[in-house]
């Protein structure tokens, strides 16, 4: 079994970083206000989690017979539900990042593992496993209650994503399965079949059917090492790519708090609302804006600016630009405001004594990645 879960998890590693935002793994997507969109939550967040999928498939290898794998993913499934269920209905946070971090380092170890020939005390590895498992439950916890979780029917809702996501797992590791069964029938096609050893009298020759005759001293290494590689190299870029993602949003992080913007919450806490269609997103300081169809596209997900009539034609023409440019954004002129602009989101607003387009930005890419954003998806 593990040769051929090594072909899965070698292909999956590949495949996943090439997915643009695979570093950060646990975003969620939004929900809706009923109870049963939180698994629905829950099994896509896992299918889309290349941390979690990566992890099982390494614990996979290692496990090497289907009884050990059951019993590790058993409780690596048990670790995780335990800290999402307490940290979710508890209110406990962690910062996401750094456990991102951490869960791009546990697809490591699991690598390394192998490449060193597999856990010496199978008690100790399950120990560590189930330790994980704590870990990825707080990162989930923490982000779906950025979806703003609502205290009626939260335990209800907690649970419901926590099925979803073992359901997810499932399905998961029967899709592992499946590809590493299909592309184990023919791994010669795929995979370096041969390394160095100490050549010699008794050196390893290629057998039939292996190709081209190999020099005096090279034998088939198989696809279990490859896999633990790919498994190991996804950790490592993960973790890069996560700590080139912290850096920028320090920089931008920085930039905003020079820029003497201010960034505040909403009190209300809105679901989105059938929308009345907005016949355009930009409106100028000679046109009037759909003020109740602006309010409802707030409530899909959408940022609405306002800014003052006094700004000069060119930063209009600047404003319209950025505005144009950008999605699920409208913007309209405010009579008698006298901040040059103004944002506001569901569940946030944004306040600029000057007209600053980077920091506008800014608190527009925060909303973009953040799972209310989208509640309808």
């Amino acid at each position: 079994m593990g040769r051929r879960i090594g072909v899965g998890a070698f292909l999956a590693a590949g495949a996943l970083l090439a997915v643009p935002g695979t570093a950060s793994a646990h975003g969620i997507t939004g929900t809706g206000p009923s109870v049963a969109s939180f698994l629905r939550a829950g099994f896509e967040h896992m299918l889309l989690g290349w941390d979690h999928l990566l992890f099982v498939a390494g614990v996979l290898i290692l496990a090497g017979e289907v009884r050990r794998a059951v019993a590790l993913i058993s409780l690596f499934a048990l670790g995780h539900s335990t800290t999402l269920v307490v940290a979710a209905l508890a209110g406990w946070r962690v910062d996401a990042l750094l456990v991102d971090v951490v869960i791009a380092l546990s697809v490591v170890f699991v690598g390394v593992a192998g490449l060193l020939g597999g856990p010496r005390r199978w008690r100790w590895f399950a120990a560590v496993v189930f330790g994980f498992g704590l870990i990825h439950g707080l990162g989930l916890a923490t982000r779906l209650q950025e979806l703003g979780l609502p205290r009626d029917g939260l335990l209800a809702r907690v649970l419901l994503f926590n099925v979803g996501v073992e359901a997810g797992q499932l399905v998961a590791i029967i899709g592992v399965l499946v590809l590493a069964g299909v592309a184990g029938r023919r791994p010669a096609r795929w995979a370096p079949r041969w390394r160095l050893t100490s050549a010699g009298p008794g050196a390893a020759q290629p057998g039939p059917g292996a190709g081209a005759a190999q020099p005096a001293g090279w034998r088939p290494i198989g696809w279990r090492p490859v896999g633990q590689v790919g498994l190991v190299a996804a950790g490592l870029i993960a973790v890069w790519l996560i700590a080139v993602s912290w850096v920028d949003q320090r920089n931008a992080g920085a930039a905003f708090a020079a820029s003497g913007c201010r960034m505040g919450d909403r009190s209300e806490l809105l679901w989105a609302a059938p929308a009345a269609a907005v016949p355009k997103r930009f409106y100028g300081p000679d046109e009037t804006a759909p003020d109740d169809a602006l309010a409802y596209v707030v409530a899909e997900g959408y940022v609405v600016v306002e800014y003052s009539p006094r700004l000069t034609d060119r930063q209009v023409g600047r404003l319209r630009e950025f505005i144009t440019a950008r999605d699920r954004i409208a913007a309209g002129a405010a009579e008698g405001q006298t901040e040059p602009l103004k944002a506001v989101t569901s569940y946030g607003t944004l306040t600029c004594p000057r007209f600053d387009l980077a920091a506008l930005g800014y608190f527009v890419d925060r909303w973009s990645a953040d799972p209310r954003s989208r509640p309808y998806q």
